[in-house]
């Protein structure tokens, strides 16, 4: 239930607060891998000690997000978030201070995957489906993912200049104090006079589970949403290592600038990208804009590998990506929001976002696992190419008028 028209938020306190939120939480962790070999270094960890942290902590993300998503339309996103923005601080707090493997992740698994679930897209977006008008709701929520992208290209030069200068276990205490702004950011997102009522005949969340996944459009949308997080975090992950296994060949691609330059420019691109999906989603069919994202991921991917390999087609490669990265996220959830409506938005946006998750894990689990028994990235590129040619396919037959409920007697 919205809050009152008189006490609602406005559309730039959801969009300013919501965005920083947002830019906050995916910026912090964005950064994350800057920090592996000088803290498996400091305590004299094996590197799979923070893979398994960070990989744990997406699998938190994913599993839990709906679970936080129900909580939050049940109660209201500004407690979640209180709660998500202290769990986010405590849990860089515990990374400074952990010597032992299993409080590290603990702190940076358990507690920050946790913090993620109440701190980014899917709370934000369900604020956004309560106080936003439905002909701009995709584009506020465009709005919203370019400022997680913005967070990326911000926050990844920010981290690694306070590792210069003050050293990982500084670095992580002074982002704990960062992260600390998400709590008085989430008491200027409050929904006053905010209360979840069932009036006799509305819908139960156990009633809204069952509609969503006996609902065929939901279903493909899930799908489409496994590959997107396959392809981004396999490339995310791998692209580097890729370059430097080939420098052998193309010596230019094999300097560290060549794979920075190229992970901000995805992070810089998403920005548009984003945006512009927002804007195109209140005017074109959002089901068509996801499956031309997909192939065009496809394409890219497809002509990166055929094309010689140097350091300009590897930015075009990252400029291309970047455009394509996160311009899912808005169309996604605006279907979602548009087939079923915004009371349980959060909850269905994070279900839709654990298949997300789940993508996320294999694209950066078997780009390794396939690299070490094959001695190439080669199969997992195709498998990229290949999903991506099912995610287009799977999102054209989606209906994205909203569904006709009979109330309950």
């Amino acid at each position: 239930m919205s809050a009152s028209p008189k006490t609602s938020l406005t559309m730039t306190q959801v969009l300013i607060f919501g965005g920083f939120m947002v830019t906050m939480s995916m910026g912090i962790r964005h950064g994350f891998g800057l920090f592996n070999l000088p803290i498996t270094m400091a305590n004299g960890w094996g590197r799979e000690t923070f893979a398994l942290t960070i990989a744990l902590q997406n699998l938190i993300w994913g599993a839990v997000q709906p679970v936080t998503g129900a909580l939050a339309d049940r109660f209201g996103a500004f407690k979640i978030m209180v709660l998500g923005g202290a769990l986010y601080a405590l849990g860089l707090v515990g990374m400074a201070i952990s010597t032992d493997a299993l409080n590290f992740t603990i702190a940076g698994g358990l507690l920050i995957g946790l913090a993620q679930t109440a701190t980014t897209y899917s709370v934000v977006y369900g604020i956004l489906g309560r106080n936003v008008p439905a002909d701009k709701r995709v584009w506020a929520m465009g709005i919203a993912a370019a400022a997680g992208s913005f967070g990326q290209f911000l926050m990844i030069p920010a981290e690694q200049g306070l590792l210069s200068a003050f050293g990982a276990q500084d670095a992580l205490l002074i982002l704990a104090l960062m992260a600390s702004l998400m709590i008085p950011t989430a008491f200027l997102l409050r929904e006053k006079n905010f209360a979840h009522q069932n009036s006799h005949g509305e819908q139960t969340i156990k009633e809204a589970l069952k509609e969503a996944i006996g609902n065929p459009s939901f279903r493909l949308l899930t799908l489409g949403y496994f590959v997107c997080g396959f392809q981004v975090v396999f490339i995310a992950v791998h692209l580097a290592p890729y370059l430097k296994d080939l420098s052998s060949i193309y010596p230019a691609v094999g300097a560290p600038a060549v794979a920075t330059t190229a992970l901000a420019l995805i992070g810089l691109f998403n920005i548009f990208g984003t945006y512009s999906a927002g804007i195109l989603g209140q005017r074109l069919p959002k089901r068509y804009l996801l499956s031309s994202i997909y192939l065009g991921r496809s394409i890219a991917i497809a002509g990166f590998l055929l094309l010689p390999l140097s350091p300009m087609t590897t930015y075009v490669f990252a400029a291309i990506m970047g455009f394509l990265w996160l311009s899912t996220i808005p169309l996604t959830n605006g279907i979602v929001a548009q087939i079923f409506g915004v009371k349980y938005l959060t909850m269905l946006s994070g279900l839709v976002f654990f298949s997300h998750q789940l993508g996320s894990f294999c694209g950066a689990f078997l780009g390794g696992y396939l690299f070490d028994r094959t001695g190439s990235y080669v199969i997992v590129w195709q498998l990229a190419i290949g999903l991506g040619v099912f995610a287009f396919l799977v999102n054209l037959p989606v209906k994205e008028r909203a569904i006709h409920r009979v109330a309950n007697a």
